[in-house]
């Protein structure tokens, strides 16, 4: 069973959404409060021993890189005034640590992880949807491989959602349960409510057997007229083990306005140097 030593990070989607700010600036590179959704992402991945970062990325999408180069005036004036460059430690990805790869034409998430096959090469890997953030200790990420070391095949990460809920994800029918673990016996993209096969929702996080790239090579367009990661994981089931993990954390959906707002208040009210006066002003807001 090999590690999991390299993740896909697909980041070429317009970010529609959240225009006129992802006018220029990816949606991936939005903060929450002082760090960027995709920091975030790569952290996760670093807590969970993952060595490669793997970018898939389209136009637009410069700063993303710029984000993980040395900035070197920058560093060179903030040193020369005395100041700490520990807090740009984390966004410092050598060449060794880091790779590009363009999603040239919008075909969906299937497409733009088979982007990354030449780079993933023959070994499994680990897939972040950085817009799904994810909360907790340990990360979800490390979660999952720790999952991974015990059952090997493909794990996805997973979340309880009302059931009426189900239409706007990717839903899994389960098996037999061991504690945060569940056998997945089938995926379905998108069902309409009556006919979800649970509630339980794959929540942007997976671990990967190579052989999914050979499966999207010959994938046909599914719902929304893309390219399915999930309906090339359901061809996999029967000929790999196939296990979800419930996260033992919190999920934002920063993909939607709300849940980005949440999540800035969220990590705010947290962070030891300015949770009091956030509370204070919330407490007082909602006055």
């Amino acid at each position: 069973m090999k590690p999991i030593r390299k993740a896909v990070f697909p980041v070429a989607g317009l970010g529609t959404r959240f225009l006129p700010a992802t006018k220029a600036i990816p949606k991936e590179m939005l903060p929450i409060v002082d760090r960027p959704l995709i920091q975030y992402a790569v952290d996760e991945a670093r807590e969970a021993g993952i060595e490669q970062m793997i970018f898939v990325t389209g136009r637009g999408k410069s700063a993303i890189e710029d984000h993980f180069d040395i900035a070197f005036e920058l560093e060179k004036t903030m040193a020369e005034r005395g100041k700490s460059l520990e807090v740009l430690e984390p966004t410092r990805l050598g060449p060794g640590n880091c790779a590009y790869v363009r999603q040239q034409e919008p075909l969906g998430l299937g497409h733009a992880i088979w982007c990354a096959r030449d780079i993933v090469g023959d070994e499994p890997f680990a897939i972040f949807l950085p817009d799904e953030f994810m909360v907790g200790s340990p990360g979800c990420m490390k979660q999952m491989v720790e999952a991974y070391n015990r059952l090997g095949g493909n794990v996805i990460s997973v979340l309880e959602v009302p059931h009426e809920a189900v239409s706007s994800y990717g839903v899994i029918a389960p098996g037999q349960s061991e504690g945060d673990t569940t056998e997945v016996l089938g995926l379905v993209e998108k069902p309409r409510v009556e006919d979800a096969p649970s509630n339980l929702i794959i929540s942007g996080r997976y671990i990967l057997q190579p052989e999914v790239m050979r499966t999207l090579e010959s994938q046909e367009k599914g719902a929304g007229g893309e390219i399915q990661l999930t309906d090339a994981m359901a061809r996999m089931i029967g000929t790999q083990p196939f296990h979800a993990v419930t996260f033992a954390g919190k999920r934002y959906d920063c993909g939607s306005k709300a849940g980005y707002v949440q999540a800035n208040l969220a990590i705010a009210l947290e962070r030891e140097d300015m949770g009091e006066e956030i509370r204070a002003f919330a407490l007082d807001l909602l006055k």
